[in-house]
């Protein structure tokens, strides 16, 4: 007798299983959605890294119910990579939490481990050190390995630099960090065309520097910035407009004044 599928609609959707259903009904071949069933890793992939991104929007926009609906969005994102790996055989949803679980209880002895190991107190670097014995199963590797490259850039130029700091490849003070900032600038504004953005990119290098020297999040930073610029933006389209006017019906003159009356007003 053959087995019918219940219908994820009748589900309960309060569970997991629920949604493995769903993701299960969308890639099925011939009763699937075809966008869904086109789909591969790859092309999944820069969804993965948007979910994440919106996730942390919520938080920075201190929405609960946002966050709650990103979390979801987020969660979806491991079953459909989960889904494909189980298509192709290679792993399936099941691995991946038996994988997290074990990854976590590993992690923390003084949690989860004997009466010995959870009295200790967790020692300086333990992180590392843990990560490090996991890593010695894996095939060699160098000191730069292991960082996503699909990370933002100055996140990830940051994370190159702790680990080469770690192993002593790192400037001795901050000092000599605004000094390469300032060598780079020049750099920077004497380099031909078809070179500046290589030279671009060494400036941001060396910002991302200075930006961890000091324990500034770099992406974090720019998030303010730019949060900054789009108030102060706002506030000169506000005020043209209830002069009859639109951005490009005003003077550059005309703009910078309400961006300092914008300025003030923000302190």
């Amino acid at each position: 007798m053959t087995h019918t599928p219940e219908n994820p609609a009748d589900m309960d959707p309060r569970k997991i299983e629920t949604l493995r259903a769903i993701m299960k009904a969308l890639r099925t071949p011939v009763t699937g959605c075809p966008w869904d069933l086109e789909q591969d890793f790859e092309t999944i992939a820069p969804y993965t890294i948007e979910e994440a991104y919106e996730v942390a929007d919520a938080i920075q926009n201190g929405s609960r119910a946002e966050l709650c609906e990103e979390l979801g969005d987020l969660l979806l994102q491991s079953v459909y990579h989960a889904q494909m790996a189980d298509e192709e055989g290679s792993f399936t949803f099941d691995d991946v939490i038996e994988a997290v679980n074990k990854k976590m209880i590993r992690r923390h002895p003084h949690v989860f481990g004997d009466d010995e190991a959870r009295s200790a107190t967790l020692a300086k670097g333990f992180w590392e050190e843990r990560k490090a014995e996991e890593r010695k199963d894996k095939p060699s590797q160098g000191t730069l390995a292991g960082i996503p490259v699909a990370l933002p850039g100055l996140t990830r130029a940051v994370k190159l630099q702790a680990k080469a700091a770690k192993v002593g490849f790192d400037w001795p003070s901050v000092d000599n960090v605004y000094d390469k900032i300032a060598e780079e600038v020049a750099e920077f504004r004497d380099a031909p065309e078809d070179k500046k953005p290589e030279e671009f990119g060494d400036l941001l290098f060396a910002m991302a520097n200075v930006a961890r020297h000091l324990g500034i999040d770099p992406e974090a930073a720019l998030r303010g910035t730019n949060a900054k610029f789009e108030r102060r933006f706002a506030h000169i389209e506000a005020r043209l407009q209830e002069m009859g006017k639109e951005p490009k019906q005003s003077s550059l003159e005309e703009m910078d004044g309400l961006w300092d009356e914008a300025k003030r007003l923000g302190k």
